[in-house]
This record gives structure tokens, sequence and C-alpha cells, in this order.
């Protein structure tokens, strides 16, 4: 079975590409490597990934229309996961045309060639983001998300409702995916626990946003690659049940399902940096500022749906979880 990962050298995406290579799957890996952050980070990912003979990789922009129809035409993919995209809500506020190119243009493209060649599961990352001014808690997939505060986030909302057209019109089995607040080894270096990890240990005070009064549902790297594995080959169904008059958001009469993918448990932001401070075995300085634009205070996820198809759902603590990051990263820039 052939595999199309997109975004193979981004945090999650490398994490799940390793994944399905040592479960025996062939994966071509698609990257642009664009520089939104250290692009030394991503060479470093593939450059793992590369040591496995089924994995080839693609240096191609998913905006590319005519590389990505290349590309389809070139590999009869079974499955199609796409984890590409122009990540960050903060950066969406200083280049939100990049959003469009890769977000909407981008899937498009990954639409596309699903549809002409015939793939048989389109796997795609949404985000926790969507639920935006909702403050109905924890947040369920059966929400209504019309309200976000981020041109990312309308973006990932703008996938979840261009899979549903392609789902509903070319019978495209999709399934998305709502993800939470994803930590791990090999994280974004724009991630809260990455730029706090190497602020205190260079001794620089910690930006600590709406003065610390947020939450957020931190999910472990490993759970999150655990569900998508087991969501590979649960193919979404039409649910019978769905009524026009009274819709259900998360399914559909169409072969398409929205998951949420998180640890259930939200974690107060200056819990989360006590658990990196004992870590590190070192007290942050903090700079103490008001909520971000594009931010929302608090996430939460009920995970429900995704333990119903596949009886899974993250457990991982946060305190193995940052422990496993600050090791990580002391060992990998030797700190």
């Amino acid at each position: 079975m052939s595999i199309l990962v997109t975004g193979a050298a981004g945090f999650i995406g490398f994490h799940y590409s390793k994944r399905l290579l040592a479960a025996g799957y062939r994966v071509v890996g698609l990257d642009n490597l664009n520089p939104y952050y250290d692009v030394r980070l991503k060479h470093g990912r593939l450059a793992i990934l590369k040591n496995y003979d089924r994995f080839e990789f693609a240096n191609l922009d998913l905006a590319d229309q005519d590389g990505m129809a290349e590309l389809f035409k070139n590999h009869d993919f079974s499955r199609v996961v796409n984890l590409a995209a122009q990540a960050g809500v903060r950066y969406s506020l200083e280049n939100p045309r990049s959003y469009v190119d890769s977000n909407l243009v981008g899937f498009l493209n990954i639409l596309e060639g699903c549809r002409h060649r015939h793939v048989e599961h389109l796997i795609y990352a949404s985000s926790s983001s969507v639920y935006g001014l909702n403050t109905l808690m924890p947040f369920s997939v059966h929400h209504n998300v019309d309200h976000p505060v981020s041109l990312y986030a309308a973006s990932k909302k703008a996938n979840e409702l261009m899979a549903h057209t392609y789902s509903h019109l070319y019978g495209l089995p999709a399934s998305g995916l709502r993800f939470f607040t994803v930590y791990g080894p090999w994280g974004r270096p724009d991630m809260a626990l990455f730029l706090f990890t190497r602020a205190i240990l260079e001794g620089e005070p910690i930006k600590v946003f709406n003065y610390g009064k947020m939450q957020r549902d931190f999910t472990y790297i490993d759970d999150i690659v655990e569900g998508m594995f087991r969501l590979l080959d649960y193919l979404p169904k039409p649910n019978p049940e769905w009524r026009g008059d009274h819709p259900d958001p998360g399914t559909s009469p169409a072969p398409y399902r929205i998951y949420n993918i998180g640890n259930n448990n939200p974690v107060k932001l200056m819990d989360f940096i006590a658990a990196i401070e004992t870590a590190l075995g070192r007290e942050a300085q903090k700079e103490m500022l008001p909520i971000q634009p594009g931010d929302v205070p608090a996430t939460y996820a009920d995970v429900d749906a995704l333990q119903q198809a596949v009886g899974f759902r993250p457990s991982t603590p946060l305190k193995i979880g940052v422990e496993r990051f600050i090791s990580w990263y002391r060992d990998y820039y030797q700190k």
C-alpha cells in the first residue's frame, strides 16, 4: 500500500510517516521545506525518514497545480494524509496570503488528485482553532463552528467544507482531524513548549499571554500518531440518521467524518509552565502580557467520536510528555 503524506518534514507529518514506515507501508513524503521556521529542523527529520527504503521524498508545493497532478499520476496512492499547511494563528495576521495559497489552493489540488485517481481515503488536518468564539466546553464535533477568530482557523474550517463537498459530489471518503495543541520531541519552534524551554535555558523571560489565564488541551505527539494510525483503514460511512432539518456538523449523508483528537484534559497555562520549570530544574522569568489577537482563552476536546470509531483516546500525562520533549531538546541542541 502506497500512502501520500504531505508535510512529511513537519512535526506531525514526520512522526506519522515514521510510524507508517515502521508498520511496513510505502510512503511518499511531500514537503516544500518553506522557511516559516528553521529548515535545519525539517532537514533533520527528513534525514531520519530517508533511512527507510520504503520512503520517497517529493520536494513540492501543494499550490503547484501541475506538479501535484503529475505526482498523483505517477503514483497509485490508496490513502492520502494531508498534514501540510501554513501553520500558526499569529503568523496569519502578518502573512494572510500564504494561508490562501497553501491551505486553500493547495488543499483543492489534494482533493482533485484524490477525486481523479480514486483514492480510497483522505485524512486531513483541521484544527481546534475552528471552534473560535465557542465557549461551550468540552468542544464537540457536533457543535456549530461558524465563528473563527483568525484566518488560519477560517482556512481550516474551509478545508472541512471543501472536503465535505467532494465527499458529497464524488463519494470521496474524507476524515478531518481537529488537533488540540500537539507537543513532543521534534516539535515546532513557534509553539509554547519550545519557546519556553529555549528561553528558560538561555536565561531570558518567557511571554505569558492573557496574564496566564489560558487553558490548553495539550496532546502528546505519540497519542496523535496512534489515533491517526487507527483511522487509516477506518473509512467514514454515510450517517443514515443525518437530517437536513437538524444537521449534525460532525457527520453527513456523505462518507465524511470530523474527529477531535486531544487529551480531553485541559491544563492551565501556569501549571504547564510549572511542569517545564520542574523538568528543567529552573524557574522562568515571566513577562505577563494581554491576550493576542486571534487567540482563544481555552480549548478542551470531547473525543467521544474518536473513541467510538477506533477505540482510542489520548492519555499521555503532561509531566511525562514534557520530560520527553526536554530530554530530546537538550540532546538535539546540546544544552
